[in-house]
């Protein structure tokens, strides 16, 4: 591969291609980019959870909130025992089981993940491009849960307590070397303990240099809308929403 061709494809990707050697090992200015990515990804994971900031960015949409917690004590243990940010600590439970009153169409949850620092960069900025489209198509935000300690599947047991037919979960992905602030959102139809990742969609990589929060909200809105249609989530509902806007932009054009 010619050197052009290299620097033209450096230009198109932030992974690590053709960083050249210096003796046995990596040119200075690459290590040193290695090491300052790989900081960077560790305190993203390591960050401080704004639960109290996304509650008011919550309230600041008109969403009001409930705090959980799953059984991960500390920041430590969630690490240490993915099988702890599954479940809900009783305490929780017990608060999201009286909170409301009666089961709703959607839940949006809130959880650190792996990311802290990306729940706290796009959450509420990402919501504030979804929410208008799903209120123009008459769908209820029945609950918001802002959760700390929180793996995926808490979702499940949050949708469960409360009745909701679908959750709407925003949280941090695992950081990599390129992305050390990427939100992912998860959507999980008739959510029930147990709830197997094949019966979820996910809209990924939402962050700066990733999707973008008007491109990530459309995504998502058109498989809240789709699924709730057709009562499903997961293998069985692909993304079309690309197709769909394509067909929108042709006949607006013609």
């Amino acid at each position: 591969m010619s050197p052009l061709s290299l620097a033209r494809l450096r230009e198109l990707t932030p992974a690590r291609v053709a960083l050249g050697i210096a003796g046995a090992s990596l040119p200075t200015k690459a290590l040193l980019e290695f090491t300052l990515d790989h900081a960077r990804a560790r305190d993203a994971v390591h960050a401080a959870f704004d639960a109290e900031g996304l509650a008011r960015g919550l309230a600041d949409l008109g969403l009001e909130t409930a705090h959980v917690s799953s059984l991960a004590p500390t920041r430590k243990d969630y690490l240490a025992r993915p099988d702890l940010g599954r479940k809900l600590d009783p305490a929780s439970r017990q608060r999201l089981a009286g909170h409301g009153g009666g089961a709703s169409t959607i839940a949006i949850i809130i959880g650190d993940g792996l990311s802290p620092a990306a729940v706290n960069a796009h959450a509420v900025a990402l919501l504030r491009k979804l929410l208008p489209s799903l209120a123009d198509g008459a769908i209820a935000i029945g609950h918001a849960v802002v959760a700390a300690g929180a793996r995926v599947a808490l979702g499940d047991e949050i949708g469960e307590v409360l009745g909701a037919r679908m959750t709407v979960m925003l949280i941090g992905e695992r950081p990599g070397l390129s992305a050390a602030d990427s939100l992912g959102v998860y959507l999980t139809f008739a959510p029930t303990v147990g709830t197997t990742d094949e019966k979820r969609n996910c809209v990924s990589n939402i962050h700066g240099a990733g999707l973008s929060y008007e491109e990530a909200a459309a995504k998502i809105g058109w498989l809240i809308r789709e699924g709730l249609a057709r009562e499903l989530t997961g293998v069985g509902l692909k993304d079309e929403s690309g197709i769909h806007l394509g067909h929108a932009i042709a006949a607006n054009s013609s």
